[in-house]
């Protein structure tokens, strides 16, 4: 089975991000892409068993606290994918490597060079772009404004289902901010 793991986001910043792809992909005719609105933590991986990585994610979030993020303003990488940037705070970084500390020790599990540490906090609009759709809707999106202040204050493994992802188990911190 394939899956991701990831941190859905919720509230306001969902029902504006929401809206804002439907309207990028219609107006521009480009895919959506096949995930709910969210930041990746752990990115697709194939596994026969994740019983392990369950038990240690409900560990994790029975042991841990919400910690804060701002998604605010947007960027891209290469011409490819514009997302909209989150900040993430001090401790949601400290969390979010913790988490990924503890995943690294389960076998079999295959990381790429841009997991981990180091990684840019980022919530997807649009992805696989061309060039011209690319600065076409870079321009659209440069005219609004995003701001919005909410939380890490979940781990949801996402599996693939035929055609897209497909909410697995969700699990949240045990503690409200």
């Amino acid at each position: 089975m394939r899956y991701v793991i990831v941190c859905l986001i919720k509230g306001e910043a969902l029902e504006y991000h929401e809206k804002l792809v439907s309207d990028i992909c219609k107006r521009f005719n480009v895919k959506r892409q096949r995930l709910p609105a969210h930041f990746t933590i752990k990115a697709p991986f194939e596994s026969d068993d994740i019983q392990e990585i369950e038990k240690i994610t409900e560990e994790f979030c029975h042991n841990n606290r919400p910690t804060s993020i701002v998604i605010s303003n947007f960027g891209f990488f290469r011409e490819s994918v514009i997302f909209m940037d989150i900040k993430a705070s001090k401790e949601c970084i400290a969390v979010n490597k913790h988490y990924i500390d503890l995943l690294k020790t389960v076998s079999g599990l295959e990381w790429k060079r841009n997991e981990g540490g180091n990684k840019v906090f980022h919530c997807t609009l649009v992805t696989k772009l061309f060039p011209d759709k690319f600065h076409s809707i870079w321009n659209y999106v440069s005219n609004f404004e995003c701001n919005f202040k909410t939380e890490f204050d979940n781990i949801s493994i996402l599996k693939w289902d035929k055609d897209r992802w497909v909410n697995f188990k969700e699990y949240t911190f045990k503690d409200r901010l």
